[in-house]
């Protein structure tokens, strides 16, 4: 057999890792160059992240193997699957970071791997490969970790030295799920080691007696990813899952990967609802956890047995559940109230709080101000504009929802 080109490897590997949600740079230290050094984080412009102030940048993403000697059941590169395999030394690694780099085709890297032999053997060397491009080459483009749980908690504080962000995945929103589906991995010693990185993260920002800081740790945080579809848990089950990391854990962002049925894993793993639609509602459920001051209890008012509606986003739903507290004054209604309007974002209610300061708003502002008026406005009254009965209309929902298809049949 041909021995496997590193362009091979790279086909191999980048195509393996897009099962890895989490990939995104916001709230990275800004590192510059311009004083030495190779790289930068908040540089101009593969996988798509976003910089501390907005700006999209470009990783490369990928796996350092998908070989693993893990058997999880949801996993395409589980031990006993039949993919072609791959896998980067340390230094092949490097050297792709720094030639992508000096080509301009990105600006930093995100590392996952399968097991190899053991957590910490693959753990060391992807520790290794972020060390070498830090102090080797001074390379200060953005570094995020996929950390493996199993390993060493030493070799998990050196990774926060040198990444900007540390993720490690929960893989199942359920204990019991996760026993099943992966035996080789414990849901214990997973949060056992997210609790280690936020305390090592919060360790970091103290200042000793003298004014001296300890060395940064992740200063992007810690991030995690959650399958969805590969066990029974339902929509709630997830978000409430959610809400306890981000609170437990101080999570920047937790990720939603859509499971789709591997063929010789079909029958044990049921695919129940239509999977990237899914993953897309939840996303938005989250933005109101994170953003909009909901709870999993209130987003759960809007749900179908459990389940987000497929048909309607979750603010929209939750707002059809609780008619009675529309239409909404604008200008006087208090801010977290207009965050729970349909069609509002925070930005729209950052400027309607703004300007209502020094005048009254009528309903062609709220539309400058970036409003989705088509959705808002049965949910909301100002000078110009009153909804009359759309509010309590019994049709106000299929005005949303889309409308039915007729099948095809074959």
């Amino acid at each position: 057999m041909a021995r496997a080109t590193l362009q091979d490897k790279l086909a191999i590997l980048s195509d393996a890792a897009k099962y890895d949600a989490s990939c995104a740079s916001s709230g990275g230290e800004r590192r510059d160059s311009r004083k030495g050094g190779l790289g930068s984080s908040g540089g101009s412009g593969i996988c798509h992240a976003y910089a501390p102030d907005g700006r999209c940048i470009s990783l490369l993403k990928i796996l350092m193997t998908n070989f693993c000697i893990f058997d999880c059941a949801y996993c395409v590169n589980r031990v006993s699957s039949n993919v072609e395999r791959a896998r980067f030394s340390v230094e092949e690694v490097v050297t792709l970071v720094l030639e992508f780099y000096r080509r301009n085709y990105i600006e930093g890297l995100f590392l996952s791997s399968g097991i190899i032999r053991s957590p910490d053997q693959t753990m060391a060397d992807m520790v290794r490969i972020a060390r070498t491009l830090r102090q080797d080459h001074g390379f200060n483009g953005y570094i995020h970790l996929k950390t493996i749980p199993d390993a060493s908690p030493d070799l998990i504080r050196e990774a926060g030295l040198w990444a900007d962000r540390l993720s490690i995945n929960v893989e199942l929103p359920q204990d019991a799920s996760l026993r099943q589906l992966a035996p080789e991995k414990r849901p214990e010693t997973i949060r056992s080691a997210m609790a280690q990185v936020r305390l090592e993260g919060e360790a970091a920002q103290d200042e000793s007696h003298a004014g001296k800081r300890p060395p940064r740790f992740a200063p992007a945080g810690q991030s995690t990813q959650m399958i969805v579809g590969a066990d029974g848990a339902d929509d709630m089950a997830i978000l409430q899952s959610a809400t306890r990391l981000y609170t437990g854990y101080r999570l920047k962002r937790v990720y939603y990967s859509a499971f789709s049925p591997i063929p010789d894993a079909s029958a044990a793993l049921p695919l129940v609802r239509p999977p990237l639609l899914r993953e897309h509602r939840l996303y938005q459920a989250d933005w109101l956890l994170r953003f909009y001051g909901f709870s999993a209890e209130e987003i759960a008012t809007g749900t179908k047995a459990g389940h987000l509606d497929l048909e309607i986003d979750p603010k929209l739903a939750w707002a059809l559940q609780h008619r009675g507290l529309f239409p909404l004054e604008v200008n006087r209604a208090p801010r977290e109230m207009l965050l729970r309007v349909p069609g509002f974002g925070t930005r729209t209610v950052d400027r309607i709080v703004e300007a209502r300061r020094s005048r009254s708003l009528r309903y062609e502002d709220l539309a400058r101000m970036g409003a989705a008026m088509k959705t808002a406005r049965p949910f909301v009254a100002l000078p110009g504009w009153s909804p009359g009965a759309l509010t309590d209309s019994a049709g106000l929902r299929a005005r949303f929802a889309p409308p039915p298809e007729q099948l095809r049949l074959l």
